[in-house]
């Protein structure tokens, strides 16, 4: 159980919450989305690498992903896919809570690369996200002008849920001054759209291989958040998206981690069970 050590600001903060002279902040729910596609050498996943600048995992390649907004919840979001009464049991949360965390996903998904799992019918999914009325959606959906189920509804889509796997549960440790409680999904990139580098919170976009993200990471090339780290190991024991052992046909049982604080030797580490 060796864990990661904490910086220093961090650990004198840790040492106030684990002392109670500190309270914990309470998470915010949220959800990312391991966007997938059969690349060249095989499965391939999405990664955005977060600007330097940003107050929560400055500099680390993650998913796409982001908070519920309040809205997400909304009853007249057009849906198609697993009912949200099935997706509450599937993410251990109750209905209003699932239906906000599926619509984060997508919509999220929209906002940091231009994927829309979304279609005119239960049966079909947009094929090109690419054109300027598109992208002044895309900012609308971003700046909060515009409410999700309002972008559907006013382009007559539903939101295709069952484009959705659930795939992990993290909340964030009780240490951090931000937290979240994020469901992650995974998905397959749609046929004929294609994931674009316009997050504003990120600068740079790219797409690899999972073992070679990790690889990347263990040579100190890239940064990993343990969610990020462990579920790109889990990934990489699939060489694709579909057939028996692709990332679809995977058995997934979601299992809530939270990373926890331990002393060794005089040093604070976070553990990730």
């Amino acid at each position: 159980m060796t864990g990661l050590p904490l910086p220093g600001d961090l650990a004198a903060r840790a040492r106030d919450v684990l002392s109670g002279r500190v309270t914990p902040e309470p998470p915010r729910d949220s959800a990312t989305v391991v966007v997938l596609r059969e690349g060249p050498g095989g499965l391939e996943v999405y990664l955005l690498r977060r600007k330097s600048t940003m107050a929560f995992a400055a500099g680390a390649h993650v998913f796409p992903g982001g908070g519920v907004d309040p809205r997400d919840t909304d009853q007249a979001v057009a849906w198609a896919g697993p009912s949200t009464e099935e997706w509450g049991r599937l993410l251990g949360a109750d209905e209003r809570v699932a239906r906000g965390l599926v619509c984060a996903a997508v919509r999220e998904t929209f906002e940091e690369c231009g994927v829309l799992l979304a279609g005119p019918d239960e049966r079909s999914v947009v094929a090109d996200t690419t054109g300027d009325d598109w992208e002044a959606d895309r900012l609308a959906l971003i700046d909060r002008g515009l409410a999700f189920a309002d972008f559907l509804s006013r382009r007559g889509l539903v939101l295709r849920s069952d484009l959705l796997k659930p795939w992990a549960h993290w909340i964030t440790p009780e240490i951090e001054p931000r937290r979240f409680d994020t469901r992650f999904f995974v998905a397959v990139l749609p046929e004929g759209q294609r994931a674009r580098d316009v997050s504003g919170e990120a600068d740079h976009a790219t797409w690899r291989r999972p073992a070679e993200a990790l690889d990347q990471a263990r040579a100190g090339e890239i940064f990993l958040m343990p969610p990020t780290y462990r579920t790109l190991t889990e990934l990489a024991e699939h060489d694709g998206v579909d057939g028996v052992d692709g990332v679809l046909a995977a058995p997934r049982e979601i299992v809530t981690i939270m990373p926890r604080v331990v002393e060794v030797g005089g040093e604070l580490r976070l553990v990730v069970a």
